[in-house]
């Protein structure tokens, strides 16, 4: 079975930074493209990065560019989400998602990684001013 496993979440002050980890295991993981998402409480699920199973393919969403920046260790199994200059609208649960298909000559996020089919159970990060 695909499981994704988050870690790294907390508590952390406005401008701190936070690296966020996902496991994963029962599936080839050099060949998915993975990414991750996050819920605020009261929104929608919202896109934030996604990255290509060969190393080079990035895309983040405007609200977090230049301050995430997402990277993968296909030795480790591994997706990070390292986040910085952290606000307290980035209180959210953060999940990764292996996504089905990534189309690496997109011009932004939603349509270089538009289906996600894998998700973790999450994991909570609070920004407090």
């Amino acid at each position: 079975d695909v499981q994704l496993v988050e870690s790294g979440g907390g508590a952390v002050q406005v401008g701190g930074s936070l690296r966020l980890s996902c496991a994963a295991s029962g599936f080839n993981f050099n060949e998915y493209p993975l990414a991750w998402f996050r819920q605020a409480p009261g929104k929608e699920r919202e896109g934030l990065a996604c990255i290509s199973n060969l190393p080079g393919r990035i895309f983040y969403a405007d609200s977090v560019k230049g301050r995430f920046t997402i990277s993968r260790d296909n030795a480790k199994n591994t997706v990070y989400l390292q986040m910085n200059s952290l606000k307290p609208e980035d209180t959210a649960v953060y999940y990764c998602a292996t996504i089905e298909m990534f189309y690496g000559n997109s011009y932004n996020l939603y349509e270089a990684c538009p289906h996600a089919d894998h998700w973790g159970k999450g994991t909570l990060v609070t920004v407090s001013a």
